[in-house]
Parts: C-alpha cells; structure tokens; sequence
C-alpha cells in the first residue's frame, strides 16, 4: 500500500486565529468534524446535519461548509457515523463471477435500486465456491453491513450458521429459497424442462447436453431438461459435463466430444450461451448445418445470440430485475417493512430463434 506523507501545518508565531489556512487541521493532518465547523464558523452540529441532509441548513451555511470541506479535505468517518445511526450504508454482495456479463448486469440492478438509497455495496467474487462463500460472509460480517445479497440459495447451512448471531439480513439472488427465506429468481428446473420439451417437440430424437462450472443453478436445469427428456420418451443420458470454467472455446471442445461420443446427436442442450456459441462456431468448422443437422439451444440470452448466424435459441433470464428486485426487497426488510412475499418469481422466456 503506497503510504501518503502528509504535511503538518506549521504555527505562525502570533498568528492565533483558529481559522488560518496554517492551524486548520489537527497534528495528525487529518481533518476533524470540529475542524470544518471552525472553518465554516458553525456549530458541529450544523456540519452533522448538512453532511446528512443539506435541506437541513441554510443556504449559506451550506455554502461555508462544503468549502471547508473541500479546502481540508474532510473525510465524515464512517465509523463514527454508524455508531450514530446504527447502520453502516453498506450492503454486502456475493456474486460467483465478476467477469460473467449475467452477473455484470444483476450488479447494475443492485446498484441502481440502492444508489438513490445512499447506500454502497461490498462486492465479493465467490469464485462458484461455496466454501469461498462462507469466507467472504465471515470477512463481510466485519465490515457490519447492513444486510446482503448472495447468489443462489445452496449452502443455505452455511449461511445461517454465519448469519444466525448477527442480526443481519439475507436475499438469494437467482434461485426461489426454501419458505422462510427471502429469494429473488426464477425456477432453474422449470428453465430447463421448456428446452427439453422444446427440443423434444420439434422432432429431437438424440438429444445431447453439455455443461461447465457445474454450479447448482446449472444442475437444476440439467435436472429439468432431463425430466422433459423422459416425458417425451427419449434417452436423456447423453451429455458431457466438465467443472472447468466456461467460455467459447470450451464450447468447441465440449461438442467435438459429444459428437464423438454420439455422432447421431440431432440436438444440443449447452447450459448457457458461451458454450452455446462455441457449439456454433464448430459445426460450421465441421460443415454441420444448424438447425438442420444439429439443433443447438443456449442459455441466458446474452446479446451475441441474437445476432449470431443463425440466431441462438436461447432463454432470456431477468438478470438486471433479479438484482434490482432482490436489493428492494433488502430495503424493505431494513426498514422494518415485511415484504408481501417471501420468494418473488420472475419467471423466464424461452426465445426461439434460427438455432433450434
């Protein structure tokens, strides 16, 4: 950490005004309430309150202070601030990935919705670890935040262990928790049984499935495409599943492996939009004809898929409302609001397109 040399004003001799750019900021260098308030010639009190809420002051004493301000570069401790008020403005986020564009955009709805609130957000990449998970609950709880918002609701055990003695609020993100707890999302299963009856109806007769990360949300579908699979009489065994992280070229690799397993495959389940495009991408390496020879579903709806060639059928997730949704329902609670329900579904679209 690169450590800031301050310099500490010196006193002019004779020079008694506690006012004078020389003696306004205590022999520590960092400037105090009681400092701005002398600078301004206001009371501590008048600082607290137009730091709170300018409404609260006048218009020029507001004026004086956020001069002061701005000439001692003050800095409102927070700590003492949420001595005062018994919150600290902080909501702590866990997220499994920082550079997946899914959770890129549930940020974007948290931070839209708590923003205007005045509150700020801790964010923490759990890395799709739950153990990672418990961590970073532990090292946030520190940080006293007011509540927080987590990716899915597995490892709920763990959770409330953490949570249990502290007070603190919690809203799953993404997945509708068991009754009791608070959750913003969509069913998974129900997500992945639309795209097996999807395929199933449109004369699938070999379907495939092909899965990264193995995270829970992506096993839920799973669990439901295969369900459909069934009802429609077909063989749902047929897939390649692998932890590594997901991108475009896995894609690539995962249905190399998949048509090698099973080179009469007519149909493809990848379990987002990533692998989706990788799937694309190799059969017209290997001159396949989507839809005609393979149909290929993603999921998540990202923006390439419907600019693809063809078009990806794919499921469009609320992912922007589940973290706006999620972090109002936190507000509510924080309030002392009840929210109206427990376990808010957004639902999802099935989006057919080209692809499938």
């Amino acid at each position: 950490m690169t450590k800031i040399k301050r310099e500490v004003p010196v006193r002019i001799a004779g020079e008694d005004n506690p006012n004078t750019a020389v003696n306004r900021r205590r022999p520590g260098g960092r400037a105090t309430l009681e400092d701005v308030a002398r600078h301004a010639e206001v009371s501590t009190m008048t600082v607290s309150r137009a730091l709170r809420d300018t409404s609260l002051v006048s218009p020029s004493a507001r004026e004086r202070i956020e001069a002061a301000v701005r000439e001692l570069g003050y800095i409102p401790n927070r700590a003492a601030r949420t001595l005062a008020s018994a919150r600290s403005k902080l909501i702590a986020v866990l997220v499994p990935s920082l550079s997946n564009a899914v959770f890129v955009e549930t940020l974007a709805g948290v931070q839209d919705c708590v923003g205007p609130a005045g509150y700020q957000l801790l964010i923490g990449n759990t890395g799709y670890s739950p153990a990672r998970q418990a961590e970073l609950l532990s090292a946030y709880l520190a940080h006293a935040p007011d509540g927080f918002l987590v990716t899915g609701s597995d490892d709920t055990k763990a959770i409330r262990e953490h949570l249990k003695t502290s007070g603190v609020p919690l809203v799953h993100m993404f997945d509708l928790a068991a009754a009791g707890e608070w959750s913003v999302g969509f069913s998974q299963r129900k997500a992945g049984h639309a795209i097996g009856a999807h395929l199933a109806g449109r004369g699938a007769r070999r379907p495939g499935f092909i899965a990264a990360q193995l995270d829970p949300r992506t096993m839920q579908r799973r669990a439901g495409y295969r369900r459909a699979l069934r009802e429609a009489g077909l063989d749902a065994g047929l897939e390649i599943l692998t932890k590594q992280p997901s991108s475009v070229d896995l894609g690539c690799t995962l249905l190399r492996s998949l048509l090698s397993e099973a080179p009469d495959c007519d149909a493809v389940f990848c379990c987002n939009d990533d692998l989706a495009l990788g799937a694309l991408f190799e059969c017209q390496r290997l001159k396949i004809a989507v839809p005609r020879d393979l149909a290929i579903v993603g999921f998540n709806d990202l923006p390439f898929a419907a600019v693809a060639s063809p078009s990806i059928t794919t499921v469009a997730t609320p992912r922007y409302a589940v973290g706006f949704e999620a972090a109002r329902m936190l507000l509510q609670i924080l309030d002392g609001i009840a929210p109206e329900r427990n376990r808010i579904d957004l639902g999802f679209d099935l989006v057919v397109r080209e692809s499938a």
